[in-house]
């Protein structure tokens, strides 16, 4: 599963095989600060995203995914539990 650092975030994205289908879905986790080196901090538990899209190969659906986690972790986009 592909992973990068960015900040004090580490994202996952990865696609998955959508069940009897040739085609995939986008896949992301994100982690963020944790005060201890043993934890990491879900902040976004892994779930598939752009889910009104499928991708005809793994490699177009992780270049999705990589998309949108980096808009979700984007200096200003982050919200509260308000909204």
């Amino acid at each position: 599963m592909p992973y990068e650092t960015v900040n004090e975030y580490e994202i996952e994205y990865s696609s998955a095989r959508l069940p009897e289908s040739e085609h995939w879905a986008a896949m992301v986790a994100i982690y963020g600060p944790s005060p201890s080196p043993m934890h990491r901090n879900c902040i976004f538990p892994p779930q598939r995203v752009s889910i009104d899209t499928v991708f005809e190969s793994a490699a177009a659906a992780e270049a999705e995914a990589r998309t949108v986690a980096l808009a979700m972790i984007e200096p200003g986009r982050q919200q509260g539990p308000a909204g």
